[in-house]
């Protein structure tokens, strides 16, 4: 008798002991890996909020395949809206039950939560808005950042560059969102402009978020004489300016961010008002190999995202790289370990979703590249790509 509960008093420290390391690790379990996200599923980027929605499913796919060292991944899903103050009360809620964040939406979104997420020691993973929120923090901040996403700067530089040279543009339009999301594109284009003797901004139209009507920046665009606009907008504002242009009878050019590569969306909320425009994409799209792949898994384990393929992929490959990161780290798993994993991670392309995401000690901008597309007809098999990867030099 004294053996047995000499036994069982043993075997109740050795589960104490499992009960507590497991506790220390904040979303880890013996049987599960909680990751937190927070993003737009209702508001003036709901289109976005398909991201969050599409990682869900990724994450039951990952699941069916076993999981990662014999644990499931639970996705706690949370709306923000697309607004700064609801997304860090969610950040504040998950900071100490979920392992990690994945694909947060927004640049303002990112700039109201980046102390917390150092204070918090969280790793924040694929963070989905301007890199300069990041690179202009100090590093020890940003140890627990990594960050797969165009810089909007060298992007736009690069997309007024694009505009001179295939469509001879001499005055160009910008249309941005009125906070750094906007204001980093127009830096950019100014930098385009300084490169490309000729050309010029001959107006600069900003919107806020909370905008529903978009006439009277329609008519600002039309009055400048605009034979090109480049836009860093959510979808909805894109199109509600595309939309009010062609009301005047006003049709510039149009050159898009990569935020809009979504061809579903776009041809969605403006059928052939979208047919010409030039758009980048920072990731493979709707009618390649690669993105089909993904595509076909996500709509099978959440049928309500037929219809809503494009940003599908942009969720699939916020998991992808999670999940890379957790099989480096082993079954031991603590923050600090996955942290140093996803440091040895390089030229990953995700099943061939980007060109490749390299991070290192010192670097955690693990890819800064986009490719020029045009938009053919929405019945349009496969993309339309205009130029390869164009790759820019990592910010931090």
């Amino acid at each position: 008798m004294a053996l047995r509960i000499l036994s069982a008093a043993f075997l109740s420290l050795l589960l104490g002991i499992g009960d507590a390391r497991a506790a220390s690790v904040p979303g880890v379990t013996d049987t599960e890996i909680t990751i937190g996200i927070t993003g737009p599923l209702s508001g003036p980027a709901a289109a976005w909020g398909t991201i969050a929605m599409a990682s869900e499913a990724y994450a039951t796919h990952v699941n069916a395949q076993g999981g990662i060292h014999g644990r499931k991944l639970k996705i706690v899903l949370k709306d923000d809206g697309y607004n700064p103050g609801r997304a860090v009360a969610n950040f504040n809620e998950m900071k100490d039950s979920v392992f990690a964040v994945i694909g947060t939406v927004g640049t303002a979104v990112l700039n109201a939560n980046k102390d917390l997420v150092a204070e918090a020691g969280l790793p924040l993973i694929y963070p989905l808005g301007n890199v300069q929120v990041f690179a202009k923090q100090p590093r020890e901040k940003v140890r627990t950042v990594f960050q797969v996403y165009p810089d909007y700067a060298d992007e736009a530089e690069f997309l007024v560059g694009q505009a001179a040279k295939l469509e001879k543009v001499k005055k160009l339009g910008f249309f941005g969102q009125n906070d750094d999301y906007g204001k980093q594109g127009l830096d950019g284009a100014k930098r385009g402009v300084a490169k490309n003797p000729g050309v010029a901004i001959v107006g600069e139209v900003f919107y806020e978020v909370t905008d529903r009507e978009l006439g009277t920046q329609a008519l600002k665009m039309k009055e400048s004489g605009a034979e090109a606009v480049l836009i860093y907008s959510t979808a909805t504002h894109a199109a509600g300016l595309i939309k009010e242009m062609a009301k005047v009878g006003y049709r510039p050019k149009i050159f898009a961010s990569f935020t809009l590569y979504d061809r579903d969306t776009m041809f969605r909320l403006l059928g052939d008002l979208w047919e010409g425009a030039y758009y980048d994409s920072a990731l493979a799209l709707r009618g390649e190999p690669a993105a089909d792949k993904v595509i076909e898994i996500v709509v099978k384990n959440d049928p309500k995202l037929k219809g809503r393929e494009g940003f599908c992929v942009q969720g699939a490959a916020n998991v992808l790289i999670l999940v890379e990161g957790l099989k480096r780290a082993g079954k031991d798993l603590t923050r600090e370990k996955f942290l140093a994993a996803m440091a040895t991670i390089k030229d990953y392309t995700e099943e061939g979703l980007v060109p490749g995401i390299t991070f290192g000690p010192d670097r955690h901008h693990g890819l800064n590249s986009v490719r020029l597309m045009r938009a053919g007809k929405a019945t349009d098999a496969t993309p339309n790509q205009v130029t390869p990867w164009q790759t820019f030099a990592p910010l931090f």
